[in-house]
């Protein structure tokens, strides 16, 4: 494993790449922590920037182009960007089911990153080498 063709890559990658695996990281602690606790209200907001962070940075990653410059993977990008923040206004608006839901569906996202360790992709090359 080397991080070297990650930091070698143009800039909205690098961003992209830290800002998803932080985005596991704390949706996996949210998800095994108390719910309603302030610490889980401060890693919520920190995980909901992170996705918006993932979204709007996925825009300048263009290297799929089936529609234009961007690909279908960018429909899930609108995707969070709607829901993110109305999964923010669930909660703070005491929706909690609704809160969950919307939550509990963004982290599923994470199965697209799956797709980034195919080969000729950059994490492939970050994982396994060349």
């Amino acid at each position: 494993m080397s991080l070297g063709p990650l930091l070698s890559a143009p800039l909205p990658i690098p961003w992209h790449a830290f800002a998803a695996l932080a985005a596991l990281a704390i949706g996996g602690a949210q998800l095994a922590l108390p719910k309603g606790t302030p610490s889980h209200r401060v890693m919520g907001y920190a995980w909901a920037a992170l996705m918006l962070v993932i979204a709007v940075s996925s825009f300048w990653i263009q290297q799929i182009r089936l529609i234009g410059p961007f690909s279908p993977i960018h429909l899930l990008s609108i995707l969070v960007l709607v829901t993110a923040p109305l999964a923010v206004w669930y909660a703070h608006t005491h929706r909690v089911a609704a809160h969950r839901g919307a939550m509990i569906k963004l982290f599923a996202l994470i199965g697209a990153g799956i797709f980034t360790l195919l080969p000729g992709r950059i994490m492939h090359t970050v994982m396994f080498g060349q």
